[in-house]
């Protein structure tokens, strides 16, 4: 008899491995998901404290308002959550203000719906309100559909709102304030091992036969690389948010023994990405037979898969230095920037050589040269030092 599990959806099934996954790994240890769980638990825990003293020590009028307000100021940073809380109680003010005043001048609060709504519908685009605006038209609602308004009213409502966005940053900051070094960290990694990989890939091809179905895979890689670098400066942004308003100031260290290594690794793999991404599309032009474009010389690819192997092997032993900090790590970058800086020169002396004085191929080959040595000069930097081991 066949189990009730296999009739389930693929798709269901997909999700529900999905989700026990995510479980395990925020069971397992820190990480995402963790995160996302403890975000959680804290947003219910600030609903809570809210709703309790709104209702049962204040006795508040509408004491749903106070957990409402809270749950939705559990941002992913105290910063956030801060300057979040500002702009809902903005727009909730706007809403209600407006949706008071049109109630009690015209008697009907379909009317006063139809005056009112458009008004704070469109003031909820403001960018000063941020993604809060909507917060103006759902109070100008709550206002004209919960009773007749009044002043009194009015007034008990913001305060309700200022009780539960109070409450909502308070948890936040207090309890285990969230900062995403490690987020940051992760992400620089994966970026500088996917510039490894696909520097690394590119030379294995260019050191046999290749075509353009191989350059067209190698742009795409580089194209990859670029998302992934963006992500890493999104992690970091997030990193640097969540450093501020942290009353943590193990974690404010933390971020600012980082915070000059990371800002330069960022940079780095930027223009690494730029010039990854120049490379394959120069490739895929030469070997792209419907084009005029020349193709770069056997001996000339192979001296360039040399160059960008050990260009490979420094970008692994850079990523060394921002993760460990320690002397053989750096000594290791050295000699591998040192290596690379020599196949570049090895490549320069060979297309000197050439003597040529066709425009094409002396295109082909500056931007070959050209863009090497911007790569080279990024990794002859090294990345300041930093005090926090962590």
């Amino acid at each position: 008899m066949a189990k009730p599990w296999h009739h389930l959806p693929e798709t269901l099934r997909a999700e529900t491995r999905s989700v026990t996954r995510a479980v395990r790994s925020a069971w397992a240890g820190p990480g995402r998901e963790r995160d996302l769980a403890v975000q959680s638990l804290k947003a219910a825990l600030a609903a809570l404290v809210a709703w309790i003293i709104a209702s049962r020590v204040l006795e508040a009028p509408m004491a749903f308002i106070a957990p409402w307000a809270a749950v939705a100021l559990v941002r992913a940073t105290v910063y956030r959550s801060v300057a979040q809380s500002l702009e809902q109680f903005a727009a909730i003010a706007v809403g209600t203000t407006l949706a008071t005043a049109a109630g009690m001048a015209l008697g009907d609060p379909t009317l006063a719906m139809a005056l009112v709504l458009p008004v704070t519908l469109l003031l909820g685009n403001w960018r000063k309100l941020g993604d809060q605006g909507i917060y103006g038209a759902t109070a100008a609602l709550f206002t004209l559909t919960t009773g007749d308004p009044s002043v009194d009213q009015a007034v008990a409502r913001l305060l309700e709102t200022l009780l539960g966005a109070t409450v909502g940053v308070a948890v936040n900051m207090l309890v285990r304030p969230p900062v995403y070094l490690r987020d940051g960290r992760n992400s620089l990694s994966t970026a500088l091992d996917a510039t490894s990989d696909c520097l690394a890939r590119i030379a294995r091809g260019l050191a046999g036969s290749w075509d353009h179905g191989d350059a067209r895979e190698w742009d795409r890689c580089a194209r990859r690389l670029a998302e992934l670098v963006g992500e890493a400066r999104d992690a970091l942004a997030r990193t640097e948010e969540s450093a501020r308003l942290n009353p943590a100031a193990r974690h404010r260290t933390r971020f600012l023994h980082r915070h000059g290594p990371y800002a330069h690794t960022m940079y780095v793999l930027e223009e690494l990405a730029r010039y990854t991404r120049d490379l394959t599309h120069t490739l895929t032009e030469a070997a792209d037979g419907d084009t005029a474009k020349p193709r770069p010389e056997e001996d000339v690819a192979a001296r360039y898969a040399r160059l960008l192997r050990c260009l490979a092997a420094a970008v692994t032993a850079f990523g060394h230095v921002v993760t460990e900090d320690s002397g053989p790590a750096r000594s290791r970058l050295r000699r591998a920037v040192e290596e690379t800086d020599a196949a570049h020169e090895d490549l320069r002396r060979l297309l000197a050589g050439r003597g040529t004085t066709d425009p094409e191929w002396m295109g082909l080959y500056g931007s070959l040269l050209v863009d090497a040595h911007r790569a080279v000069e990024q990794l002859l930097q090294e990345p300041p030092h930093h005090d926090d081991r962590s």
